[in-house]
């Protein structure tokens, strides 16, 4: 008969509504864990199924937080309504197949099912909000707490605090009748050794929780943790930084500058040019070796450039062979027999006019 009660709760969600708030219990065996600042798990709902789906726990909210203080915020209580539902259910089908076999009773020659549930007065039972809110300021979370280092382990799993309960005043009955199409339906609880009659029915105890809602819990990392109470915030735990994620992306940007500026290079005659040139101008300024070897009024290094004379390798080291070659030389000096030597700026400069001096 648990399908019974489910489809009982499910129509009176339908029926009352709520803004899409209200989630229908789904069981008579739980009904009385979903209390007002009790733990529900929500499983998110895969790509196939758009309905999310509520797990009872034998936990409440002050159980996963730091320290021993009680919460006092209090819990207001209303009453709601007074229902009474009766349908018609034609036997046809897939879903007439599952009625059947849910109800369980006899229905051999029947072609409709009467059902009905009479839950009479019902009450709101809420927390309130704002004092919780303002006792909950500065709270954390206890992430040694079994229930929310497994909920935080899971990737389809969100916590939620019970905001609200639905519950029966007094007892209450679900009673199904199997007939014909145009029979008048009766309703009636029988003996449930009866297993031949054509009627079944269950009753259940006041105080019955039939409906209830909740607020989703969002999870930082230092233990802060905010209630959810508008439907567009989402629950869940804060992500932790992926440092593997980040040194990734370092180690992909270096390497794409690194590619940059060795494409630069490899296309850049000028660019190395400009290199050894900046290199050889810093070592002569860091040394005295042309004072020490040259006598006063004897060779002076110049670019080759500036007198259309192209680079080429030095004539003191002989390397060169594209990007070593040198710009700089002498006018003073022949080589080769050629008017002018490459001397590569410092420190083949100064040895060669040592060596002739």
């Amino acid at each position: 008969m648990r399908n019974m009660f489910a489809a009982a709760t499910k129509s009176f969600v339908k029926q009352v509504g709520d803004g899409g708030r209200l989630v229908p219990v789904r069981s008579l065996s739980e009904a009385d864990k979903y209390q007002p600042l009790g733990l529900v798990l929500k499983k998110k709902s895969c790509f196939i199924s758009k309905s999310s789906k509520f797990v009872s726990t034998p936990f409440s909210l002050k159980d996963i937080l730091q320290g021993e203080k009680e919460i006092s915020a209090g819990i207001s209580s209303y009453q709601l309504l007074n229902y009474e539902d009766k349908s018609d259910v034609t036997l046809n089908g897939r879903r007439g197949n599952h009625i059947m076999t849910s109800a369980g009773v006899n229905i051999a020659g029947s072609d409709s099912l009467a059902v009905k549930a009479s839950f009479g007065i019902v009450t709101k039972h809420e927390v309130e909000v704002p004092i919780l809110l303002r006792e909950l300021t500065n709270r954390k979370i206890n992430f040694e707490h079994c229930l929310v280092r497994q909920s935080r382990e899971s990737k389809r799993t969100v916590l939620c605090m019970v905001m609200e309960s639905i519950r029966t005043t007094r007892q209450c009955s679900l009673s199904v009748h199997a007939g014909m199409r145009g029979d008048t339906m009766r309703f009636h609880i029988i003996d449930d050794h009866n297993y031949k009659g054509r009627d079944k029915a269950i009753v259940f105890p006041a105080h019955t929780t039939i409906a209830f809602s909740v607020f989703e819990l969002y999870i930082h990392l230092d233990g802060d943790f905010e209630l959810c109470v508008t439907p567009e915030s989402k629950g869940g735990f804060e992500k932790e930084p992926s440092t593997s994620f980040s040194l990734i992306k370092l180690r992909n940007r270096l390497f794409h500058r690194k590619k940059r500026v060795m494409d630069i290079i490899a296309h850049s005659d000028n660019y190395l040019d400009d290199l050894f040139a900046d290199y050889y101008e810093k070592a002569a300024s860091m040394t005295d070796i042309s004072t020490n070897f040259l006598q006063e009024g004897t060779h002076i290094r110049v670019n080759l450039l500036n007198n259309n004379i192209p680079k080429g390798p030095c004539s003191l080291c002989g390397m060169g062979s594209s990007r070593r070659e040198t710009v700089y030389g002498c006018l003073e000096c022949s080589f080769n027999g050629q008017k002018f030597a490459r001397l590569h700026a410092v420190p083949c400069f100064d040895l060669w006019h040592k060596r002739v001096k």
